[in-house]
């Protein structure tokens, strides 16, 4: 069993009042927050079911709700927490994923045995392939994601699973 993870990020949200003014409808530490193996948490901060968005002004804490790794036809953003020695997931998501390094460094694995060493700062594109996270440093990786819908992954015209 994983030890729980801790809400620590603070998010600040913002949508219109009544009058189509701006404001702030949400101003706290991220909600929802979950680990499914040893040495991982992932902090949502917000997600959409429809792309384009459409500001609907329900005020809806759409990073509340419990979510695989991505949305069909909707986004994803999270900050993940990757520690020393985080359990290994060789992943496919169908969809494109937009990732920024804050702190710390890993290693992203690709099927082949290819890695790339990343340090905060750098910034990735994951356009659908199968990877993996290794944390082989001394401090957790804190990597934030922004994962947008794609249409299932086709290689030389058979789809890929």
């Amino acid at each position: 069993m994983t030890k729980p993870v801790k809400p620590k990020y603070r998010r600040v949200v913002t949508g219109h009042d009544a009058a189509g003014k701006a404001k702030v409808i949400f101003d706290d530490l991220v909600p929802n927050v979950s680990s499914g193996r040893p040495g991982h948490g992932a902090h949502v901060i917000w997600t959409t079911e429809n792309l384009p968005v459409e500001f609907v002004e329900d005020n809806n804490d759409n990073g509340a709700r419990e979510i695989a790794t991505t949305i069909k036809d909707g986004s994803v953003f999270r900050i993940v927490e990757y520690g020393r020695g985080v359990s290994p997931r060789n992943h496919r998501t169908e969809s494109i994923d937009y990732a920024v390094v804050i702190s710390g460094a890993i290693d992203m694995g690709l099927e082949d045995g290819e890695t790339v060493h990343l340090t905060a700062g750098d910034v990735l594109v994951q356009r659908g392939t199968i990877h993996n996270w290794i944390n082989q440093g001394t401090v957790p990786c804190v990597i934030a994601f922004v994962l947008i819908s794609s249409k299932p992954i086709d290689s030389v015209g058979k789809a890929m699973g």
